[in-house]
């Protein structure tokens, strides 16, 4: 007799698997339940759930996990489902039992998210040509063959500061197999741009039982040249510039541009070696020095002048000299005045 119940038990959980569920009733007061009460997996990859089907001492006369995939393993009312290989984008496995009190099986579902990540994700500018300050471009992120697309996040950055992320089209698309999209975003370049860095990175969130961090896809980081008009990198005196004679005069207009600016200087006619670079210099300065100069910096996005406003003061010697001849010939005035006879 003992050998016969464990024969009906085997023949049973034989033939379960075969067995589909035809009326089910989702709110059942013991309902099966399933740990994990969700499973989030990999396309390609193993993955595995428990499904208690009711609670210990129940009557339950058949109950298994209806699935197209997977194989079981019955222990008591607890069922395990193992699936070696994820193959199916869609997927709901079915807990369910019968006590034979009812022709409707209790039942539970368990939800299955299936992901993939992408193939590949690729960034590029357009239009394709070197930028230019204050002119607008489009960013584009193009994500390739990727699961659920609901889930999926891209973000746009430069260097290391997030741009903004993009609202997929096919976001509220329930299509649960790997889609390709583009994603894009509008900027407008400025010079600080010029040698920055610009990358795309696509984020798939899966939920608190998804993998931990989410999978990360980055694209390859572009390095952006703009062009630019000259930009003075030095402050310059809005006062004029007063020196005394015989010292040495710097005068810098130093600039960043793209391209690398050139420099022509303007200085008074009498000055016959004028610098062509962005600093100007005079070793020894004299009275015929004094005057404006005016830097011209310019590139193929522009130019710029700024003047300079030259005046030479007589140095401490020569003034101290001068203010002793000055004091001398008042003496002499003074004495000359004073030695006059007076008429009687």
């Amino acid at each position: 007799m003992f050998f016969c119940y464990i024969f009906v038990v085997v023949s049973l959980i034989n033939f379960l698997p075969d067995f589909h569920v035809s009326s089910c009733d989702h709110n059942c007061a013991d309902k099966p339940r399933f740990t994990p009460s969700r499973l989030v997996v990999q396309f390609g990859k193993p993955t595995s759930a428990l499904c208690s089907v009711c609670q210990p001492g129940c009557n339950v006369s058949l109950f298994n996990i209806e699935s197209p995939i997977g194989s079981l393993a019955a222990n008591g009312t607890e069922v395990t489902w193992t699936v070696n290989e994820m193959t199916e984008w869609i997927i709901s496995p079915s807990c369910y039992y019968n006590n034979d009190t009812t022709d409707t099986n209790c039942c539970s579902v368990l939800p299955i998210t299936v992901y993939k990540p992408p193939d590949n994700v690729s960034f590029s500018v357009h239009p394709d040509v070197p930028m230019s300050e204050g002119q607008q471009y489009t960013l584009q992120c193009e994500v390739r063959d990727v699961a659920p697309v609901k889930n999926l996040t891209v973000t746009f950055y430069r260097g290391q500061t997030a741009l903004g992320e993009p609202k997929s089209s096919k976001r509220e698309n329930d299509e649960p197999k790997p889609v390709s999209e583009v994603f894009t975003l509008n900027i407008t370049s400025t010079k600080e741009d010029d040698g920055v860095q610009f990358w795309c990175e696509a984020k798939l969130e899966l939920g608190a039982e998804g993998p931990q961090p989410p999978p990360v896809v980055e694209s390859e980081k572009l390095t952006a040249a703009v062009l630019y008009k000259p930009h003075l990198e030095v402050s310059i005196p809005p006062d004029p510039i007063i020196i005394r004679k015989g010292n040495p005069l710097t005068l810098n207009c130093s600039s960043v541009g793209n391209p690398p600016p050139s420099y022509t200087w303007t200085p008074p006619s009498r000055i016959t070696s004028p610098s062509n670079g962005s600093v100007f210099f005079i070793n020894s300065i004299t009275h015929e020095d004094e005057g404006l100069y005016t830097c011209y910096v310019s590139n193929e996005k522009g130019s710029i002048s700024v003047q300079f406003d030259v005046t030479v003061q007589a140095n401490n010697l020569i003034l101290i000299i001068e203010g002793a001849y000055n004091l001398w010939d008042r003496i002499r005035l003074h004495t000359t005045h004073s030695s006059i006879p007076t008429a009687e």
